[in-house]
């Protein structure tokens, strides 16, 4: 293995923990949003988004562990590792937040 690909460093679990983090953020916000907005009869449509958002956190963090330990093997195989659907699960999941506070404020 030469020295350029792999550093012995802990960057994978710094990027592990913010993976984690997020997810756990866009949960409990999918979440908040939803207990916000039902007890305050707002649109349902916002309750909806809001439980989208929580359920793709939810997702992203039980895919943490996972994805951890194939960035490993990537690593330590010296092949890239291809991460675009981890990425594009927490994309729609920010999205569909906003989207849920959009609803809320306006409606």
């Amino acid at each position: 293995m030469s020295a350029e690909s792999w550093d012995p460093g802990l960057q994978s679990e710094r990027t592990r923990l913010a993976w984690v983090r997020t997810a756990t953020a866009l949960a409990t916000l999918g979440l908040g949003g939803a207990g916000v907005t039902a007890r305050s009869s707002g649109h349902p449509v916002a309750i909806v988004f809001f439980g989208v958002a929580a359920l793709l956190g939810a997702v992203t963090l039980l895919r943490t562990g996972r994805r951890f330990r194939q960035v490993q093997e990537a690593l330590h195989q010296e092949r890239p590792f291809e991460h675009g659907g981890d990425a594009l699960t927490l994309w729609f999941g920010v999205l569909a937040a906003v989207v849920g506070g959009l609803v809320f404020v306006v409606f």
